[in-house]
């Protein structure tokens, strides 16, 4: 169990898991691969729960034996939770709610004096071209539209507000 624990945690933690050894592992129990990977998935979520609400070990011993899981499977099981708690509640951290990022920013104003339909417009356009870094993938995406004087009015205002709120948070 406590082998088996430690493959799951491995996963949990980025390292990857090795299918090979965790086949190996469950061989005795003459698990089948639908065996396998509910065993993996119950690991994991039992782990990554259990680091996200900050369970101690013994709170979680208790709580798995009364759910049924015997003693000694119990004992290995959270053995390898508490070595990795905070590798775990780190990396859960880390991984969790991340937003993309702002790569980079470029703009210009067309001015529109008139047109063929309208003897006289002067209304200015602002046009935005937005890189943007995403939080998972890593890729980077443009957004390219274009606002009306007083949208972009709305957009700058904003955007002051949100920064000196960032800036009171620091």
């Amino acid at each position: 169990m406590k082998l088996l624990c430690a493959q799951v945690l491995k996963d949990l933690l980025g390292e990857g898991i090795d299918y090979d050894k965790v086949t190996k592992l469950t061989a005795d129990a003459k698990f089948e691969s639908g065996d396998i990977k509910a065993s993996v998935a119950v690991l994991s979520f039992i782990f990554s729960s259990a680091a996200k609400h900050d369970v101690d070990s013994e709170s979680l011993s208790s709580e798995l034996q009364q759910l049924g899981l015997p003693k000694e499977h119990t004992t290995g099981l959270c053995k390898s939770y508490e070595d990795k708690h905070n590798a775990l509640q780190d990396k859960l951290r880390e991984t969790s709610l991340r937003l993309g990022r702002l790569k980079g920013v470029s703009w210009r104003v067309d001015y529109t004096l008139s047109s063929s339909e309208l003897r006289e417009v002067n209304e200015p356009m602002v046009h935005l071209k937005l890189e943007l870094q995403g939080a998972a993938s890593g890729s980077t995406e443009t957004s390219v539209f274009a606002v009306s004087a007083d949208k972009f009015r709305v957009l700058l205002a904003e955007l002051k507000q949100a920064q000196a709120m960032m800036n009171s948070l620091q």
